[in-house]
């Protein structure tokens, strides 16, 4: 009897113990949502799933404050827009470093190992815009660290899109960097090698597939499904590995062969594309995960790799202009919850659910929709068009989350306005065709989400700011 329970017990501690994850694991977390979760609960998720790891795109105080005392390794974002001001002036740079980095480096404070100097600069689409103004912001952000004290532990860094480079042949011994861009990132280069910092690219197979439909769907997995890439004594099964290897090539023929490598980000979107849903993705994370776990390596570089998965929640406001799939990438849903089982371990540990952020607040239990009785949908293309445009509509289309008839297409985005008007009864009007109801509008795998209460506001606040408002045109009228 008492060895029955001693092992209950047992169990009952491995259950609570956080699944441990491939080795160099982290997640990138943006701020490009509408309604944001509250940090310190978002936080307690990582620790709970044992993510160790995170990357970030700025440096917000909440943010920061929230990571303050949890050991994770931070990479802190410099914005694309920002990189100007930092390249022209090194007072600029250290008050930067001042604030958002040794401000956070105390006893009980951040972890920061990194800081990200812009985001994918030399993108092909950026035109060049950057390519000026990120070596020298990145010479006065690994200054201002140096004199600070922090350089030693703290380093600057570039993640670039994997466009900076390419093969003529796409072979991976063949790999290069674009001439347009090269002696910029032989700059670059140098001052990495010399602050012994890494390089980090972000690398996205689903693009290889979105952007050509001549890819063969397979080699964008891990599965070994599709006929490899023979490169000298060297068969590749997957983009991934042909991708980083082509990077490897890249960095040898300039003189950088040994340089340390992070994939900045690595991912597969859920919806906004017929390529786009939870069943590859979770195909996609299981093969990557398990070559993780094996610490192989590529065929060039075989050892230990650090990948940030791309990324952690939906995020409704960033631009679409690649794709509607922009707005998909992440593991959890705008709320905090899993989307699919992932195995962190790569281990083969079951289909464990990831752990969702807890102590999350909705809205009411309602949905805006298309009333029953409009019989002419003609009438609504406009103002469809116009929640659209205010909202998020990405999820709708044939091959999507929301394979809808037109009337469903109407009520999601009547719906999907009124959410993000944080279910204001003005927003579910719509010249009168709209009402609001209790019974849940979602159908099938299309979800009509209930909207979030926004971090840091608080529902008696909200209602006190209304009246306020209320009170004051009222004082203004008389």
């Amino acid at each position: 009897m008492a060895r029955a329970v001693f092992l209950v017990c047992l169990l009952s501690i491995v259950m609570l113990v956080p699944t441990s994850l491939a080795q160099g694991l982290g997640v990138n977390w943006g701020s490009m949502g509408s309604h944001s979760l509250p940090p310190k609960n978002v936080v307690q998720m990582l620790k709970d799933n044992g993510i160790k790891k995170v990357k970030l795109f700025d440096a917000e105080p909440d943010t920061m404050d929230a990571l303050a005392g949890s050991g994770m390794q931070v990479m802190v974002g410099i914005p694309n827009e920002k990189l100007e001001k930092l390249a022209d002036s090194y007072k600029e740079a250290q008050e930067w470093v001042k604030q958002n980095v040794t401000n956070y480096l105390r006893d009980g404070g951040v972890n920061i190992r990194y800081v990200a100097v812009g985001n994918e600069p030399y993108l092909t689409s950026y035109n060049g815009t950057y390519v000026k103004t990120t070596y020298p912001a990145l010479k006065n952000i690994q200054k201002a660290l140096d004199e600070a004290g922090s350089g030693g532990k703290v380093k600057a860094t570039v993640p670039f899109n994997a466009d900076v480079y390419e093969s003529s042949s796409n072979k991976p011994s063949d790999g290069r960097f674009r001439k347009d861009i090269k002696n910029n990132i032989v700059e670059i280069l140098r001052l990495l090698n010399d602050n012994r910092t890494p390089f980090v690219v972000n690398i996205y197979p689903f693009l290889s597939l979105y952007q050509s439909s001549d890819f063969p769907k397979e080699f964008a997995f891990f599965e070994g499904g599709s006929e490899p890439v023979k490169d000298n004594n060297i068969e590749y099964k997957n983009v991934f590995d042909a991708n980083c290897d082509t990077l490897i090539s890249a960095l040898k023929k300039v003189g950088f062969g040994n340089m340390d490598i992070i994939i900045g980000e690595v991912g597969w979107p859920t919806d906004g594309d017929i390529n786009a849903n939870g069943k590859l993705a979770k195909k996609f994370y299981d093969g990557l995960l398990k070559k993780l776990a094996t610490e192989d390596g590529t065929p060039l570089r075989k050892k230990k790799l650090e990948v940030y998965l791309f990324g952690l929640f939906d995020e409704n406001q960033k631009s679409i202009a690649p794709g509607d799939f922009e707005r998909h990438w992440g593991i959890f849903r705008y709320d905090g919850q899993p989307k699919f089982p992932m195995d962190l371990s790569g281990k083969g540990q079951g289909n464990n659910l990831l752990k969702g952020v807890q102590g999350v607040q909705y809205l009411d239990q309602q949905w805006c929709v298309l009333k029953s009785d409009v019989r002419n949908l003609s009438n609504t293309q406009p103002e469809v068009g116009y929640a659209c445009s205010m909202s998020d509509c990405t999820s709708l289309g044939v091959g999507r989350s929301c394979d809808l008839d037109q009337h469903g297409n109407v009520s999601y985005a009547f719906n999907a306005y009124f959410q993000n008007k944080d279910q204001d009864v003005r927003a579910c009007d719509f010249n009168g065709m709209a009402n609001i109801v209790k019974q849940n509008a979602s159908t099938g795998d299309c979800l009509f989400p209930i909207q979030i209460l926004n971090a840091g506001v608080r529902p008696e606040l909200s209602i006190f700011a209304g009246l306020f408002l209320i009170l004051m045109s009222f004082f203004t009228l008389m």
